[in-house]
């Protein structure tokens, strides 16, 4: 496939010209992106909502900005995750113009979005372009925490820790896929919503303290980001693993990178194994997640969804910590 879009075309896109609060986001009509080498231009259906998209908006935490951009993002347009339709390509050979797809780019709040050929899989048959906006990153995330950094196996026992969330209510139903017999934790009003992603054990932390006298576990995904390690270690088998997802949680200048940092170094020295993972974007990834997903092993979350124009109001309603599973802007 080798066709390039019209330059002279414009298309509506969430845009920012500075670091900040969701306020420094804006609606407006820009030009489509050109496609370079081994990109896809899509038509964008629905972009998913993460925690990342948050980060890029206000530039925090700083240590991160060398990457984003010192002064203000390198790329004005938000949004990564997406689901949608291709339109052309420029020395790309696993797509074609037609074909339904779901992938992680760079500005997919808008109506059309370039994106890298290895990035993308097909789109999950059994899924809405809605639910599979809500796929790519924190699916991707949540497979990597528990098969690659976790190793989680047959019969271990794993502790979600935010198991509502984006990454956690993924995380639930894979480990559950994989066999393990899985804890979530969560508040009050979302009990129900864990127990039915396929969790045996709900602990309320509003009510309840992770660590007690009966449980420990082989694994424990900590996409919460608040508790300290050596409160999560306590609740770990003398052996068992934890995986610090993401960087929430900490200041301004480290985030929640500073308490992974100390798990890691902390790792060296016991026989626990802590670490912190940075999730990589693969296409490989995305493939085995659609295969999950249309087994109906994995299904997406979706909460809410917001139109473009309220793109700001889904940031801003991302960081209550009220979510159940997903926000998605669907594209009109």
């Amino acid at each position: 496939m080798d066709r390039s879009p019209d330059e002279r075309a414009t298309m509506s896109a969430i845009v920012q010209d500075g670091y900040g609060s969701a306020d420094v986001l804006e609606l407006r009509e820009i030009a489509r992106p050109q496609v370079a080498d081994d990109e896809v231009l899509l038509r964008v259906h629905a972009a998913g909502v993460d925690l990342g998209v948050w980060h890029l908006m206000t530039g925090l935490p700083y240590l991160v900005r060398p990457v984003l951009g010192l002064r203000r993002p390198k790329n004005p347009v938000r949004g990564r995750e997406v689901a949608g339709e291709v339109e052309a390509g420029a020395n790309v050979t696993r797509f074609r113009p037609g074909d339904e797809v779901m992938g992680i780019g760079e500005g997919t709040f808008a109506e059309y979005a370039s994106v890298r050929e290895d990035k993308l899989a097909p789109k999950p048959v059994n899924l809405t372009f809605e639910q599979a906006a809500a796929v790519p990153i924190s699916a991707t995330t949540a497979l990597q925490a528990l098969r690659d950094k976790g190793h989680v196996q047959p019969g271990d026992h794993v502790l979600v820790i935010g198991a509502s969330g984006g990454v956690g209510t993924f995380a639930v139903q894979l480990a559950t896929a994989f066999g393990a017999h899985v804890t979530g934790v969560c508040s009050t009003a979302k009990m129900d919503l864990v127990r039915s992603l396929g969790a045996e054990h709900v602990v309320d932390y509003t009510r309840e303290d992770i660590v007690d006298a009966q449980r420990r576990y082989d694994l424990i995904l900590d996409c919460g980001g608040r508790r300290s390690i050596p409160h999560l270690r306590r609740a770990l088998a003398p052996r068992g693993k934890l995986v610090i997802v993401g960087g929430e949680g900490g200041g301004r200048w480290t985030g929640g990178f500073g308490r992974g940092f100390r798990a890691a170094a902390l790792s060296l020295f016991v026989r626990q194994q802590l670490r912190m993972l940075v999730a990589t974007e693969r296409g490989d990834d995305l493939r085995t997640l659609r295969e999950l997903i249309e087994e109906g092993k994995v299904t997406p979350v979706v909460d809410r969804t917001y139109p473009l124009p309220d793109a700001p109001a889904a940031l801003r309603y991302l960081k209550t910590g009220h979510v159940r599973g997903k926000l998605v802007v669907p594209m009109p």
